[in-house]
């Protein structure tokens, strides 16, 4: 039977890890920067075996993630910022205080009430956080993937009542940025600094027309991609049955075998 652990011994064993004399020379050399692309990675880790329903993965994937907190929190009580108890003391409170219709008396109508309620609470924190801060905006990171982080601006500028109350001028914004695209594309002389920020404009239009109708661009586009790489690895190997060579065939052959391949997939 294998030894059981809990999160106090957790915390042990990453102090171990560190420990100067006697720990694990990676580990040892580790710090805030060099940690940040490990959580990424895990973060990811942990949506896609989310995706693929792996639920014995996924415990193994949160582990890991559970990891990098627990070394974050080393590093800091190292160096006497905080430590994994402070940690679990500021979530929760931020947990009440975003709450008080679970943890207090008071009484919201509906969902969107919490979460008008939510929002607020939120830019209380933010200007908490930073007094000097002067835009909504100042605190989305700059390191988010670029349709999570469009999407989180959208998001946060519609809190303040910066956004469109219907869906027709949603739609209209895609046309116009599009037109503009293909001004920049048919113009006499193509000015490729002009191309993309007008296709940046479109992409920006896309993901607001993929907000207000309540979705999620990265996931959607996750999704997308999942869609076309089975469709795509399909008619690789009905072309290779087929007996021929995918880089040989025309166009016109590879689109027929993907118009047979959607029929399935």
């Amino acid at each position: 039977m294998s030894q059981s652990y809990s999160l106090s011994d957790l915390l042990k064993l990453m102090q171990q890890l560190r420990d100067p004399e006697n720990g694990c020379p990676w580990d040892s050399k580790q710090t805030f920067q060099s940690l940040t692309a490990y959580t990424i990675e895990e973060a990811y880790e942990v949506t896609d075996a989310i995706e693929q329903q792996d639920f014995p993965g996924l415990k193994s994937e949160l582990g890991d993630l559970l990891f990098q907190v627990v070394f974050y929190c080393q590093l800091a009580q190292e160096k006497g910022l905080f430590s994994f108890d402070d940690v679990v003391q500021t979530i929760s409170e931020k947990l009440v205080r975003r709450h008080p219709h679970v943890f207090s008396d008071q009484v919201f109508d509906d969902v969107s009430a919490v979460n008008a309620n939510w929002e607020a609470e939120k830019a209380k924190e933010r200007q908490e956080k930073d007094e000097k801060a002067t835009s909504v905006l100042d605190d989305i990171p700059l390191s988010l993937p670029a349709l999570m982080r469009a999407h989180k601006i959208q998001k946060r500028c519609a809190t303040v009542g910066f956004d469109w109350t219907s869906l027709p001028p949603v739609i209209e914004k895609i046309h116009e940025e599009l037109d503009e695209v293909m001004q920049e594309i048919t113009a006499d002389t193509v000015n490729q600094s002009a191309v993309e920020e007008e296709l940046g404009d479109l992409l920006f239009a896309n993901v607001n027309l993929v907000r207000h109708l309540g979705f999620n661009s990265e996931k959607i586009l996750q999704a997308g991609n999942r869609k076309f790489e089975n469709r795509f690895r399909a008619l690789e190997l009905q072309v290779k049955a087929e007996g021929k060579d995918l880089k040989a065939c025309s166009l016109d052959e590879l689109e027929s075998v993907w118009q047979q391949v959607k029929q399935i997939k």
